[in-house]
């Protein structure tokens, strides 16, 4: 009989931790799912900047920056992008842009990750902001 107790030890354990690694996975989805990435259009992204609402980085090249950006606009290239760099306050959303949404995508995912949270970025880039006919700041191209 003592020998049956043994053997049933073993196995109560095992049960016993079975359940623990059923729970655990469950614990680090409800955390994973906490860090997101949601897009917002242009037309709402300029009403959140006339209203003082957002915190706006482009990802693109400092080049293509320099070329067209979107006024009060900070530059973080995606090249060496650092999400303990971006500035983020209470109060104000930080969002992020580039030229198509590629690019900004892979940043917000990385910034959602950094932070936990959730993180925008402007659907469509610059490119969608211009066919809205929203106003973007461009240097002078220097002459031929």
């Amino acid at each position: 009989m003592r020998r049956a107790v043994l053997l049933c030890l073993p196995l109560a354990l095992a049960a016993c931790s079975v359940e623990e690694e059923e729970i655990a996975p469950g614990a680090v989805a409800e955390e994973a799912s906490v860090a997101a990435v949601e897009t917002i259009s242009a037309v709402d992204l300029a009403a959140m900047l006339k209203a003082g609402e957002a915190i706006l980085v482009d990802v693109r090249t400092p080049e293509e920056f320099a070329e067209m950006r979107l006024a009060g606009a900070l530059n973080a290239p995606l090249s060496t992008f650092d999400p303990a760099s971006i500035p983020m306050e209470v109060g104000r959303t930080t969002i992020l842009m580039c030229r198509s949404s590629r690019r900004s995508g892979e940043a917000a995912t990385k910034l959602a990750e950094h932070i936990g949270g959730t993180v925008r970025h402007l659907e469509g880039g610059i490119l969608a902001w211009e066919e809205a006919g929203l106003e973007t700041l461009a240097e002078p191209r220097p002459a031929s």
